[in-house]
């Protein structure tokens, strides 16, 4: 039996980690038997050497290996490559076909991304494993193989169990042994080694210089989270060999080539069940006060241009008077609620000042001039800030109530304690 390092050696496998060593002592131990194995990691790990070693230390060698893309093949061919077909056995089946199974008859099959398969290209599988049985399709004629079958996925198995996309009984067949290839993340002392071999690889290859980090360039590698895993990180080291004209690397070179890699720190997987954050639902809350300020704001132009078309002074009043004390009503609602949202914006709408005219005395009626400038008057004043129109309601409600913080507080629909800081803050 082979070692790790001549294993390494042999299938050009680098790296020290103690997962991935432990993954190889597995595979070795596993290969000699029949057993099943399942190798699972994320995409970009190296999955693919696993099945090779299996095979080469098996007493199979020296039969076939045929590796196959399950996630490649589209569903309606998938039963046909796997375990052949018949003549006429559907449309453009012109002639009777061999599938993977009858062809690797006492050898290997590796089955890449086996979590793909479908539903019904699962249970033909699962009599392959369990007595070495297949159908041809089209065919009613029971044919025997023998072969071993390690397979392959990025999958989350018992999640797709759960969601009946994997069979239960067919995931504990292919699993009898289980391989886990550690994410690149994972081998922090594996990652410039890689990157090193790599570089010379390209530079080979291009016939040009190998490149070199300096010592920023390399902890800006260690710290990358690698989503792509090993395939990503051939990728940039080739990006960099072809397009670098100068051979030592900085960090601010290689931060180029690295997709949000300022972005490295942060938890590389969130839940799709988390709640918002505090800040959107403040967020929300803001933008909900801001429409309904606006669409008050238009309900006091209108009952403002009423007053000036039909001089109807106490209708209107009966109106502004039902929309304020709505508006107030409210904006008390929210003080109990949320008191962050309260100390934010205060209403501005505010009551017209009394008059000490009578609603049925005559006045000269306005004319399209003194409307226009009225309207103009109306969009100045939206044009003002938030916090101006704030400062000049709080003066005003504490002149009309000559003071009284708690009657201002009550009148502007907002604590007396809100009152009290926005006081302070705007040194009123």
């Amino acid at each position: 039996m082979e070692n790790i390092q001549a294993i390494k050696q042999r299938f050009e496998i680098i790296g020290n980690d103690p997962k991935l060593n432990r993954a190889l002592e597995k595979a070795i131990q596993v290969a000699p038997t029949d057993i099943s194995v399942l190798v699972t990691g994320e995409s970009g790990v190296g999955k693919e050497s696993i099945p090779k070693i299996i095979h080469s230390l098996s007493h199979r060698k020296h039969a076939k290996y045929i590796a196959v893309n399950c996630g490649a093949i589209p569903e309606g061919t998938i039963d046909s490559e796997l375990f052949g077909h018949e003549k006429g056995a559907f449309t453009g089946a012109t002639s009777t076909r061999s599938g993977y199974f009858e062809v690797a008859d006492g050898g290997t099959i590796f089955l890449d991304e086996v979590g793909e398969l479908p539903l019904t290209t699962q249970v033909r599988l699962l009599r392959v494993l369990e007595n070495g049985e297949f159908l041809k399709v089209g065919s009613s004629q029971v044919q025997k193989t023998d072969v071993r079958i390690v397979a392959a996925t990025n999958v989350n198995m018992f999640e797709a169990i759960k969601k009946e996309k994997f069979r239960e009984d067919l995931y504990y067949r292919l699993s009898t042994v289980e391989l886990n290839i550690p994410p690149l993340r994972e081998r922090e002392g594996d990652i410039h080694l890689l990157f090193r071999k790599f570089a010379s690889d390209f530079g080979q290859k291009y016939k040009m210089p190998t490149i070199r980090l300096d010592d920023n360039a390399i902890q800006l590698l260690l710290k990358y989270r690698w989503p792509g895993n090993i395939r990503q990180l051939r990728n940039i080291a080739e990006q960099v060999s072809v397009l670098e004209e100068k051979r030592n690397i900085t960090l601010e070179t290689l931060n180029g080539y690295l997709p949000n890699a300022s972005k490295n720190n942060l938890p590389a997987v969130i839940g799709q069940d988390k709640k918002e954050s505090d800040f959107s639902n403040e967020r929300e809350i803001l933008y909900k006060v801001l429409f309904d300020m606006k669409g008050d704001l238009n309900d006091l132009k209108k009952l403002t241009m009423e007053l000036l078309k039909n001089n109807d002074t106490q209708k209107v009043q009966e109106e502004n008077e039902h929309l304020i004390q709505k508006i107030y009503g409210d904006a008390n609602a929210n003080d109990n609620e949320d008191s962050q949202t309260e100390d934010s914006i205060l209403p501005i709408l505010q009551l017209p000042e009394p008059t000490t005219e009578k609603a049925n005395v005559a006045r000269p009626l306005p004319t399209i001039d003194d409307k226009y400038h009225f309207a103009e008057e109306i969009e100045e004043e939206e044009t003002l800030s938030l916090q101006e129109k704030e400062i000049e309601l709080i003066k005003k409600s504490l002149e009309r109530n000559r003071g009284k913080r708690k009657a201002a507080a009550s009148e502007l629909g907002i604590s007396e304690r809100t009152l009290y800081r926005k006081i302070k803050q705007y040194d009123l």
